[in-house]
């Protein structure tokens, strides 16, 4: 039996009544929430497996807008299914396939143009989660228009060249993701300590498992709730002190 290295138990979610709208940019769709004030300051929130349109995406990017961030979650599966909790798991390996984090350079180029010439933004950040994780340790590596990354719970993959980040970049893991061992995340803090030239930091909750920072309010347990709070605040504060 193989333990689901990505998914946490998404069980039953609330209905969550969006403060944004949708928006066609190229042959993208996306979800945008702006603060209630005019803003050049930009955060793009890459979803994890189950896609733009999972209630909890919508509101960490309704979240994230609440700070005075121009706020987009784009389709980064272009249209294809994202991963369903009810799919068997069997199949996630030929999924993710077809479903590459390290493949969305062009789609990040899509949405930065869109924020900057349809925006006004000027300063962006990225902020990931799981599969959006990994998508932003990859674009930190690779894309200097963005200021800051998070990555939350991105599986590290270690390679030569995944260390040289271009701009200041945060890690969130949760203490108890089965997915990624505490062996990974020490490796990649000693290869950042050689390797990164650019501000970086990595943080471990205690007792959090895989996904436990993207839950809405009526869906945490209590005992975890002070660190999913500590963790957005977290995501924020690094946001904030650079973007």
């Amino acid at each position: 039996q193989m333990a689901d290295p990505f998914l946490y138990d998404t069980g039953e979610r609330s209905h969550y009544g969006c403060l944004g709208h949708e928006v066609q940019i190229e042959y993208l769709k996306a979800y945008v929430c702006r603060p209630s004030f005019s803003t050049d300051k930009a955060v793009i929130v890459v979803h994890d497996v189950f896609g733009w349109r999972f209630p909890d995406i919508r509101y960490i990017v309704d979240l994230i807008a609440g700070h005075g961030y121009i706020t987009i979650c784009p389709d980064f599966f272009k249209g294809t299914e994202p991963w369903k909790s009810t799919d068997h798991w069997p199949d996630f390996p030929d999924w993710m396939k077809n479903h590459d984090p390290m493949k969305v350079d062009k789609e990040a180029d899509v949405v930065l143009k869109y924020l900057k010439e349809q925006c006004g933004a000027k300063k962006i950040g990225i902020v990931g989660f799981s599969w959006g994780g990994m998508a932003v340790h990859h674009l930190m590596l690779k894309n200097p228009q963005l200021t800051a990354g998070v990555s939350l719970y991105g599986i590290i993959r270690d390679s030569d060249e995944r260390y040289s980040l271009l701009n200041p970049t945060f890690f969130i893991f949760g203490e108890k993701d089965h997915t990624i061992s505490l062996d990974q995340i020490f490796l990649l803090e000693d290869k950042l300590k050689q390797y990164c030239k650019v501000p970086y930091k990595i943080k471990v909750y205690p007792g959090q498992v895989h996904g436990f920072a993207q839950l809405k309010p009526e869906d945490m347990k209590p005992e975890d709730k002070p660190y999913i709070e500590e963790a957005r605040r977290d995501m924020i504060d690094w946001i904030k002190m650079f973007v």
